[in-house]
């Protein structure tokens, strides 16, 4: 990932033949008519996917002998060092013996529910689906029911799930998912949609009370750009194409769709909208919402679609709002017509180092005044700063080191900062020559007069490039006895750092009444600005040996944490969306009216509950375990 940037601006260069073919330069100039082209069809991907954990089949931490930590395969810009630092990092953090011996070996697969049978159905499946489309393989149907929060990633590894889907089927175009529900409909079955399973909500999780077939629709099949309009700044794309597969081919084109989450290499366009998803580069490029213009979705009274799209439109109450953030329960989302951006002429990254994470939320705040917002930008806790310096290599050569010396004596003896205190910003600029150049000028003088100092372009790169490599961080923990998740909010500029301060106060109580083991991990960041407040990303995990109930205890850990978040004045979620953890916090956030309002939509739509993923908490409360089940 670390080199993609590049990739994508040469691929940038090098392939906008068909563009220029027909519209005679690589930047087209208005004109009538239709000037939508079809782009080819490329190379389905050989990257196989993990069915146990996060990522790619290839890629995963391990521990050696040594104590150092490897991260496999050459995917990521800290793959195949040795990262002797890591582990002994989070050892201390926790105040818990992790290491090379100390390890909670995973026992995948689990034991998977035998998957129900309906003959009928799956004849009438076979009618207009190859064989390859359908599969009622055990694993295969387990990685359908669950996303990745750690408690589902927890109850592969180490329990089991007590419901999976039944059957997996992968359609290959719109006409198909029209028939596949109507033959639900028809058999009486629950239809899942399934895009990259990245969510961190239970979404994905089928009520024990389910009883009829459960299908996951396996979206990914569908991928494909099915037109590009370089005039007018627009291309339509299948639901199920992933967040890396939509900038590659883009980029071929001259375009981006600006859109990257942090789980963009696995997640989907179809999963963005049903989760209404934010990305990295918000600030430039917009959320989903902003990136959307139409989409056509498949519910079980009809299609929701438009013939065409404009600019902007007044046209009553339109029903493709209904579906950002619909989280699976109205209907399948197979094409979205999106807003695309040329190629940045130039990035470039930058950090900026704070005495404390209060400054640099002021930084942040007097940034967002100023009109000079990057792409991206992002201030790390002290906590986030040293786990970045744990994820560096060993350093090597007398060079490196002194080097590395006299960077620690600039920052804590020139400058005086703490370094158990210090907040550091990670910044990415994109746009043309002169937007940057003003973007940075801006940036770094408002940085000087809050007392901030420049970290560097290339300590922003990998901090920003980090973000895809260390997803794979959770896993290991698992793999040393300790549990760990994120989660996030939004809040006013006002309340950001009492917010910040009192959920770290919180969890540290919890932490302690609940009588865990060693210290609460916590950590957070400021990420998304907004001209109201700014987005706050944790990370929240604690030693898990010889608890009995590990993700019980993180749930109750979490969820005391989520309850200080609401009375701090934060949101319920700014991007993750609600599922099914959030759904008990849905009454604090909604009236009795809106909430019923939500209800009936699902009952005009889908009266009989196709869509059964049970999300929002439309279908009222749902129990996911026996124990749920019990009271």
């Amino acid at each position: 990932m670390a080199k993609q940037s590049g990739l994508l601006r040469r691929l940038g260069n090098v392939a906008l033949n068909e563009v220029s073919e027909r519209f005679g330069s690589p930047s087209p100039t208005p004109s009538s008519g239709d000037t939508r082209f079809t782009p080819p069809t490329p190379a389905a991907s050989k990257d196989e996917e993990s069915l146990e954990g996060w990522g790619f089949a290839d890629t995963r931490f391990v521990v050696k002998p040594d104590g150092s930590t490897v991260l496999t395969g050459t995917r990521y810009n800290i793959s195949n060092v040795a990262l002797p630092d890591l582990m002994p990092w989070f050892a201390g953090k926790l105040a818990s013996p992790l290491g090379y011996d100390n390890r909670n070996e995973p026992h995948y697969p689990p034991e998977i529910p035998a998957a129900k049978k309906n003959d009928k159905l799956v004849a009438a499946l076979r009618e207009f689906l190859k064989e390859e489309q359908l599969t009622d393989d055990p694993k295969q149907r387990l990685r359908r029911g669950h996303g990745h929060t750690g408690g589902e990633i927890w109850a592969i590894r180490y329990g089991k799930l007590d419901r999976v889907p039944d059957l997996v089927v992968f359609p290959r175009g719109h006409d198909e998912v029209v028939r596949l529900v109507e033959v639900a409909t028809q058999h009486g079955a629950c239809v899942i949609p399934f895009g990259g399973g990245t969510n961190v909500t239970e979404a994905l999780r089928i009520p024990l009370s389910e009883e009829r077939l459960v299908i996951a629709v396996d979206m990914r099949q569908m991928n494909r750009i099915l037109w590009v309009d370089p005039v007018n700044r627009m291309a339509c794309i299948e639901a199920g194409a992933t967040g890396r597969h939509l900038m590659e081919e883009l980029a071929k084109f001259g375009f981006t769709m600006g859109h990257e989450p942090d789980s963009l290499e696995f997640s989907t366009l179809g999963g963005w909208i049903a989760t209404n998803a934010s990305g990295m580069k918000k600030n430039r490029y917009g959320n989903i919402e902003d990136l959307v213009l139409d989409m056509q979705v498949v519910t079980p009274q009809g299609i929701v679609e438009r013939p065409r799209q404009a600019p902007r439109e007044s046209v009553g109450v339109n029903p493709r709002q209904y579906m950002f953030g619909s989280e699976g329960n109205f209907g399948i989302v197979t094409t979205a017509v999106v807003k695309l951006f040329p190629l940045p002429e130039v990035q470039r990254y930058g950090s900026v180092i704070f005495p404390d994470l209060e400054t640099g939320l002021s930084f942040l705040y007097a940034l967002q005044q100023s009109g000079a917002v990057p792409a991206s930008v992002r201030v790390m806790d002290n906590t986030q700063f040293h786990f970045g310096q744990a994820l560096k290599p060993a350093k090597h050569g007398l060079a490196a080191k002194v080097k590395s010396e006299v960077e620690k004596a600039v920052v804590t003896k020139l400058k005086g900062f703490d370094p158990y205190k210090l907040a550091v910003a990670t910044l990415v600029f994109e746009g043309s020559r002169e937007e940057v150049a003003f973007q940075e000028k801006t940036v770094y003088r408002i940085a000087s007069e809050h007392g901030g100092m420049k970290g560097g372009g290339a300590n922003g790169e990998r901090g920003y490039q980090l973000t895809f490599g260390i997803a794979y961080i959770r896993d290991l923990t698992f793999e040393h006895w300790a549990i760990a998740e994120s989660f996030e909010t939004s809040v006013p500029w006002s309340r950001a750092m009492d917010l910040y301060e009192r959920v770290q106060r919180r969890v540290e109580k919890e932490h302690a009444a609940l009588g865990l083991p060693g210290k609460v991990f916590f950590t957070g960041r400021f990420t998304q600005v907004y001209q109201t407040g700014v987005v706050i990303y944790f990370y929240l995990g604690f030693y898990a040996r010889g608890v009995s109930d590990p993700v019980g205890a993180y749930a109750a850990l979490e969820h005391a944490a989520r309850e200080e978040i609401l009375a701090a004045g934060g949101s319920l979620s700014h991007h993750h969306g609600v599922g099914k953890i959030r759904r008990d916090f849905l009454p604090e956030v909604y009236s009795e009216a809106a909430l019923a309002l939500n209800r009936k939509v699902k009952a005009a739509i889908d009266p009989d509950n196709v869509f059964g993923a049970s999300n929002c908490g439309i279908n009222g409360p749902v129990a996911l375990t026996p124990d749920e089940e019990a009271h």
